[in-house]
């Protein structure tokens, strides 16, 4: 599992697998460097709004033209919680807050850590951003086709806490 660099920031050795503590890992082959790659953080929303909750639907890959929670990637030095309010505004012109944490999931093989938060309405008109092809409120019982599984495990997390059950 190399990286798009093949060559040591270090020394400018040239990177090879080998297997580090039973992970394969890239390594310069001159002066020993082993590269870590830091995983990418990505906060979703569930937002609700007349009963019903917000949905985007994709105009980029992964899952292009299925549906999804709306959010994205967090910015290094960005909070968490800041990141998920700019990421649904750019999404859906849309302003909310995160109100409370939902999830932290992740899953075998994917670089993805996903933060997930429960989060108020507070106003705006609702359109679609460059990124996805169309914003709606669904009834949480009768959704779109999802791009992603995860987000209908968190749509259960949710509601199981609307509902008082843990």
């Amino acid at each position: 599992m190399l990286p798009d660099d093949v060559y040591c920031s270090r020394c400018s050795g040239t990177l090879e697998a080998r297997v580090i503590d039973g992970v394969e890992r890239p390594a310069c082959s001159t002066c020993e460097k082993v590269i870590y790659h830091d995983p990418k953080v990505s906060a979703v929303a569930v937002v609700e709004h007349d009963g019903k909750v917000l949905m985007v639907q994709r105009a980029l890959e992964p899952g292009i033209g299925l549906w999804s929670l709306p959010g994205g990637y967090v910015d290094r030095g960005e909070v968490v919680e800041r990141a998920v309010e700019r990421e649904v505004a750019e999404e859906t012109s849309l302003e909310i807050e995160a109100t409370d944490l939902l999830a932290v999931s992740s899953e075998p093989g994917n670089q993805v850590i996903l933060i997930s938060y429960d989060s108020r309405f507070i106003g705006g008109e609702l359109k679609g951003g460059p990124e996805v092809s169309d914003a709606s409120f669904f009834d949480p019982s009768d959704l779109p086709p999802l791009a992603f599984p995860r987000d209908r495990q968190i749509l259960e997390t949710w509601k199981n806490r609307r509902d008082g059950k843990r």
